[in-house]
C-alpha cells in the first residue's frame, strides 16, 4: 500500500493537526492525536462515510490527548500508544482497558493493511511515528522545518538525535511527513524536502545536533 487515505484536520488554539488514516480500499480508519474538538473529528468521518476503528497517540501531551475521554465515551475503540509512555504518562494509564500498548516497530492494522509504530524519543521518551504506506504521521518528533523540543520533562537531545538520524533515515524520501503542527508554509510535504531543508538533518555528530537544539531560545 503506498498511497492511504489521510484526511487533515487543523483544530484548537496551538495550530494542531489531527488526523485520520486508513487504507484508500477501506472505510476504516485511525483517529491521530484527537484532541479540542471530537464533534468535529466525528463529522468528517461520517461526511468521508469511515468508520472509526482506533486511536493512536503519537505522545502524551495535553494538546494531542484532550479529546481521547470524550472520545472514548462515544466510541469502543482501542488507544495505542507506545510502552515506554504509557510508564511515563499517568493521564495515559488512567485510559484503562481501552490502552493498547506497542514497542517499536509493532504492527497496527487497519483492515487488512498493517501500519507501522516508529518508536522516536527525544520530545517524550515514549514519542511515536505512525508508518502508513507512503505517510508518515510524525506528533511532535520532526516538523517540516524543525523538531520538537527537548528542554520538557521527558525531553533527551541525544535521543532526538538518534530518532532523526537512524530511525527516520529509513523512511525513503518519497514518503510525505505529515506532521502534528501547522508550524510551516505548507502543511505536507515529501521526506526528500524535509531532508534538504530542514536544519535539524544537517547535523552529523550528536554534539552538534544537541549544541543547536538546545542553543537558548529566544
Amino acid at each position: 500500500m503506498r498511497n492511504p487515505y489521510v484526511r487533515q484536520l487543523k483544530l484548537g488554539p496551538m495550530d494542531n493537526f489531527v488526523y485520520l488514516v486508513g487504507p484508500a480500499h477501506s472505510d476504516e480508519v485511525l483517529v491521530v492525536d484527537p484532541a479540542w474538538d471530537v464533534e468535529a473529528i466525528e463529522r468528517v468521518v461520517k461526511e468521508e462515510r469511515k468508520r472509526l476503528v482506533g486511536a493512536f497517540v503519537s505522545h502524551c501531551h495535553f494538546d494531542h490527548i484532550n479529546g481521547l475521554p470524550d472520545l472514548l465515551t462515544r466510541h469502543d475503540v482501542p488507544v495505542y500508544a507506545q510502552r515506554e509512555e504509557v510508564q511515563f504518562s499517568a493521564e495515559l494509564r488512567e485510559l484503562g482497558d481501552a490502552l493498547r500498548p506497542v514497542g517499536p516497530g509493532d504492527v497496527v492494522k487497519v483492515g487488512t493493511e498493517d501500519f507501522q509504530a516508529l518508536h522516536t524519543p527525544g520530545h517524550t521518551p515514549g514519542s511515536h511515528c505512525l508508518l502508513a504506506g507512503d505517510a508518515l504521521v510524525s506528533g511532535d518528533t520532526v516538523f517540516i522545518n524543525g523538531c520538537g523540543r527537548c528542554d520538557m520533562n521527558g525531553g533527551n537531545p541525544e535521543e532526538m538525535y538518534r530518532s532523526l538520524s537512524q530511525v527516520l533515515l529509513k523512511v525513503p524520501d518519497t514518503a510525505k511527513l505529515w506532521p502534528g503542527h501547522d508550524y510551516a508554509d505548507v502543511p505536507v510535504t515529501s521526506m526528500a524536502e524535509v531532508r534538504k531543508k530542514n536544519p535539524y538533518f544537517a547535523f552529523h555528530d550528536v554534539a552538534s545536533f544537541v549544541a543547536f537544539r538546545m542553543r537558548p531560545r529566544k
